[in-house]
C-alpha cells in the first residue's frame, strides 16, 4: 500500500513517520522549498506526546522544548482564577512541551529525512489528482508553475492546512474560512524566567486576552524564550477575516501596545515584553464549519485541512497528531483503503468536530469569561465569584472531550 501524503507540516509529517513505523509506503510532497522555522510557541499535549515518542522523538523534543510544569487562567488584572499542574506534574507518564512550532516541524522532517529519505519531497504543490477503483493519481508542479511529477498511489491524504487545496478540491463551494473576529499578535523574546520558568498563563477570556509561556531556554542565564500572544475581538465575525490568516505579516506594535496595556500581570510585564520583540505576527483567528464526510473514495484529511479549529486549549498540533496515529492504525490493520478510511474517520471526525464546537464558545479558557461576566472589576474571593466545582466543571469538561484528562485527577484551586 502506498500514500500520498499532500503537505508536510506536521500533521503530514508524522502521519509519514506512523506509516513508515508500521512499514506502510508513502511519500510527502510540500509546496515550500525548503523547511523553515516558520511561527512562534505552540503547546503539544500529553496524549500527543505520548505518540511522539512511541516514534522514539521524545529525546529530541526535550532538547528543543520546556516540560510544561503548570497552567493559571487569570482574568485581566493577574487574579488567579484556576490553576493546575500538567504533564508530568499532572499525572501523565510523559510531559506537556511548550515549545517554538518551527522547531518541532524542524525535529519532525530531521527525524522524517532520516528514516524515509527521498520520500519526503520540498517544492511540490498539488494541482490536481483523480482516482478510479485502483488507486490515485495525482499531479504536482514547481515554484513556476510547470507539472513536474504525476504520482500514483493506493491512497491521497489531504494534511496541507486551512487553505487546504485537496478540501478545496473536495469541497469548491466552501468559500473562505471562518473569522471570528478576534485578531491575535503572537511574538517570542528572550525574557527574564518568570515564576518557576516553567508554567503558562492565560489572562483575559474571549473578548480580549494574552497569554504568555517560555518555550525554549533562553541565551542568557537566568532568561526563556519567551511565547507571547495578545488577542482581541475587532469585530463580530460577520466579515471576512481583514488580512489572509497566515504567520507571514509582520505585526506593528501601534497597533498591539495599546491592546496589551490593558492587562496587568504581577509575573510579567506584557507591554515590555511586546514593545522588545523586533519582529511579531498578526493572524485573524479562524477556523471553518465541520464537515460533513472526509473520506471521498481514496481520499481523506487530516490535521487542519480537515478540521481548523481556533487555538484555544492547545489542540491544533496535538489533534493532528492523534489523526495520523488513527490513520495510520486503520491502514496497517486492513488492506481495504476504502474501509481504513472509514475507520478512521468515525473516530476522528466526531471528535475534532466538537473540539471545533467547544473552541467556539472559548474551550477550558471559557472559565475566565465566567467570572469576567460575574467580576469584571476584579474579586476578593474566587470562590464567592463562582464555586471551585463549577470551575473545575468547564475546565475538566473541555479536557475530557479532548481526551487529556489524567488518571490520578490533579487539584484544581
Amino acid at each position: 500500500m502506498k500514500a500520498i501524503i499532500v503537505g508536510g507540516g506536521v500533521g503530514g509529517l508524522v502521519t509519514a513517520l506512523m506509516l513508515q513505523a508500521r512499514g506502510l509506503d508513502c511519500t510527502v510532497f510540500e509546496q515550500a522549498s525548503e523547511s523553515r522555522e516558520i511561527g512562534v510557541g505552540i503547546n503539544t499535549l500529553p496524549h500527543a506526546i505520548q505518540e511522539l515518542a512511541g516514534l522514539g522523538l521524545l529525546d529530541r523534543l526535550d532538547a528543543i522544548a520546556i516540560r510544561t510544569r503548570e497552567l493559571l487562567y487569570c482574568n485581566r488584572f493577574g487574579q488567579v482564577i484556576w490553576r493546575e499542574p500538567r504533564g508530568l506534574d499532572a499525572g501523565f507518564a510523559v510531559p506537556q512541551f511548550s515549545i517554538h512550532r518551527g522547531r518541532l516541524h524542524g525535529a519532525l522532517h530531521q527525524a522524517a529525512r532520516e528514516r524515509l529519505g527521498d520520500a519526503i519531497r520540498l517544492g511540490r504543490r498539488l494541482v490536481g489528482f483523480e482516482q478510479d477503483g485502483d488507486g490515485v493519481t495525482a499531479r504536482f508542479a514547481d515554484r513556476s508553475g510547470a507539472v513536474v511529477e504525476s504520482v500514483r498511489g493506493d491512497l491521497l491524504v489531504g494534511a496541507d492546512g486551512i487553505h487546504s487545496v485537496v478540501r478545496g478540491a473536495l469541497y469548491p463551494g466552501e468559500g473562505p474560512p471562518r473569522w471570528n473576529g478576534m485578531m491575535m499578535w503572537r511574538g517570542a523574546r528572550d525574557w527574564p524566567a518568570f515564576m518557576d520558568g516553567r508554567s503558562m498563563i492565560v489572562a483575559g477570556g474571549m473578548q480580549a486576552k494574552v497569554v504568555l509561556y517560555p518555550i525554549a531556554p533562553g541565551e542568557t542565564p537566568g532568561t526563556r524564550l519567551t511565547n507571547w500572544v495578545v488577542c482581541v475581538r475587532l469585530g463580530d465575525g460577520s466579515a471576512p477575516p481583514p488580512r489572509r490568516e497566515d504567520w507571514s505579516r509582520p505585526g506593528q506594535p501601534a497597533e498591539v501596545l495599546p491592546h496589551a496595556a490593558r492587562f496587568t500581570l504581577p509575573e510579567a510585564d506584557i507591554s515590555a515584553i511586546v514593545a522588545a520583540t523586533p519582529e511579531f505576527w498578526e493572524y485573524p483567528m479562524c477556523d471553518r464549519d465541520p464537515l460533513p464526510r472526509w473520506r471521498h473514495g481514496r481520499v481523506t484529511l487530516l490535521g487542519d485541512a480537515a478540521h481548523p479549529m481556533y487555538p484555544v486549549g492547545s489542540n491544533g498540533a496535538s489533534q493532528a497528531i492523534l489523526d495520523a496515529r488513527a490513520l495510520a492504525d486503520a491502514l496497517a490493520e486492513t488492506g481495504d483503503v476504502a474501509a481504513a478510511l472509514d475507520r478512521y474517520e468515525e473516530d476522528r471526525r466526531p471528535k475534532t468536530a466538537e473540539i471545533v464546537r467547544l473552541n467556539r464558545v472559548g474551550g477550558p479558557e471559557g472559565v475566565i469569561d465566567a467570572v469576567e461576566q460575574l467580576a469584571p472589576d476584579g474579586f476578593s474571593d474566587i470562590d464567592a465569584v463562582l464555586p471551585h466545582d463549577q470551575r473545575q466543571a468547564i475546565v475538566r469538561g473541555y479536557a475530557s472531550v479532548a481526551g487529556f484528562v489524567a488518571k490520578p485527577a490533579a487539584a484544581g484551586s
